[in-house]
């Protein structure tokens, strides 16, 4: 992989990790990010954290994703959207789901073939 694509893929790294897993429920190896917390904002929350979302989608469609790889992508953030806009239950999936770490793994398997 080019050392451009390396650092583009930290970066959305770390964003995915704020949005996903940043923090841990204590007591338990469960963790969370931005993307449960604003999510308690009806449609406002989960609005923001979708476009947030698509911008890591539409970097790494800049690192060389392919058109099958972004679908995926899009779909687990539209997936992680409707479901998110659920109150409370949303905010749950959210914690369990993390689109944004997944769609990471999947651009770093891609990319490293």
């Amino acid at each position: 992989m080019d050392p451009e694509a390396e650092k583009a893929i930290a970066e959305l790294d770390l964003l995915a990790a704020l949005l996903d897993s940043r923090w841990r429920i204590p007591g338990t190896s469960v963790r969370y990010g931005l993307d449960a917390l604003v999510g308690l904002v009806r449609i406002l929350g989960d609005v923001a954290t979708g476009l947030v979302s698509a911008y890591i989608v539409l970097r790494a469609r800049n690192c060389g994703a392919g058109n099958g790889l972004v679908g995926r992508m899009l779909g687990n953030v539209l997936l992680d959207t409707a479901v998110g806009s659920v109150p409370i239950l949303g905010s749950i999936f959210d914690v369990y789901f993390k689109a944004n770490n997944r769609n990471i793994r999947l651009l770093r398997r891609y990319l490293q073939r």
